[in-house]
């Protein structure tokens, strides 16, 4: 018996410290209240976006891929919640992890979403924003702190408009 799990303490050694190291390769998420990390990434047309360009502004940072069906569920309420609250200053930027961006560009193309969708071919600002599973979103304020995380849930337009009126001033909503 002893033998037994003798043989078992290294093997759940091993075990332990990869996923230590696994989750240890992605940051932790930026603290509630901080400034978000700046980002700088390429759009569907080669652009250079950056996060701080869009100070001023409230920004959905979203982290997605096309093969992650929770990420695709919840875009319908991320375009409806854009166009609704665009005029008042709502931004989403979605992250697109480690895919080819014809690919990405076709999917955005045939669901006809039209907010910001940049490329993160490395994983560098998923890994930056301590993102181990999607979909992923952060609520960034008009001074870019990161004001809410979202991790897993599914984002509805009720949550988003919920959001950017507690983080964007009272005039946000989606019904108009």
């Amino acid at each position: 018996m002893r033998g037994l799990c003798m043989k078992r303490v290294p093997f759940l050694i091993l075990i332990v410290a990869s996923l230590v190291g696994f989750y240890g390769m992605a940051g932790r998420p930026p603290l509630l209240g901080s400034p978000a990390p700046e980002i700088a990434l390429k759009d569907l047309q080669g652009q250079e976006v950056r996060l701080s360009d869009l100070h001023g502004k409230i920004v959905l940072l979203n982290f997605w891929a096309t093969w992650c069906k929770p990420c695709k569920e919840e875009m319908p309420a991320m375009q409806a919640s854009y166009e609704k609250l665009r005029d008042q200053g709502f931004v989403v930027l979605a992250v697109n992890e480690l895919e080819d961006v014809e690919k990405v560009a076709e999917h955005i193309r045939t669901h006809r979403h039209t907010f910001l969708v940049v490329m993160d071919h490395d994983n560098r600002v998923a890994n930056q924003y301590g993102v181990v599973g999607l979909p992923a979103s952060f609520l960034i304020d008009r001074q870019g702190i990161v004001r809410e995380h979202i991790f897993g849930n599914l984002l509805t337009e009720e949550r988003i408009s919920e959001l950017v009126r507690r983080y964007g001033g009272a005039s946000a909503s989606l019904h108009r």
